[in-house]
């Protein structure tokens, strides 16, 4: 992910539940670079939708892991 994306943007953008596919403007000023595309309940369904858009580097889905942690891949 660019070095760019703060800490406190993929906080706000990651779910309690279930995953968030978002994307990426590197036009933005810093704090608004992410934006919600879809969520899912599946972690297969994210991906595979992350797969299908073009560009998809420039996608990220972001969850919380089983001890509450903010991940993204």
């Amino acid at each position: 992910m660019s070095e760019n994306i703060s800490e406190q943007e993929r906080q706000r953008l990651t779910p309690d539940s279930g995953f968030n596919l978002v994307a990426i403007d590197y036009f933005e000023s810093q704090g608004e670079k992410l934006y919600l595309i879809e969520h899912f309940e599946m972690y297969q369904d994210a991906l595979n939708a992350k797969n299908n858009r073009d560009k998809s580097d420039e996608y990220l889905i972001l969850y919380k892991g089983a001890g509450g942690e903010f991940l993204f891949r």
